[in-house]
């Protein structure tokens, strides 16, 4: 099974890092305010970055690693992924 780590920017712009094997499930908790008490009341948010990662492990530990960043290199960050920091619709 596959892990991810997410970038999510919230409604007041703030960003928040986490990882999860569902994405589509993750976001759909985030913006009903059970995905973090960070985003509970920051919604709704939008998906604007996603790292594949092997396992859980590994995805927990990026996660970390994103999350000690700087606003501005996560900015950076999501600028440099495919999208370039559009929303990424989830099906």
């Amino acid at each position: 099974m596959s892990w991810f780590v997410y970038i999510v920017k919230c409604s007041d712009g703030s960003y928040y890092t986490g990882s999860t094997n569902d994405i589509a499930r993750r976001i759909d908790a985030h913006n009903k305010g059970r995905g973090a008490k960070y985003t509970a009341g920051r919604g709704p948010v939008s998906l604007v970055y996603t790292e594949p990662c092997p396992d859980r492990s590994l995805a927990v530990k990026r996660e970390a690693g994103i999350k000690k960043l700087s606003r501005r290199q996560k900015a950076a960050l999501i600028e440099s992924s495919p999208r370039g920091g559009m929303e990424i619709e989830i099906e």
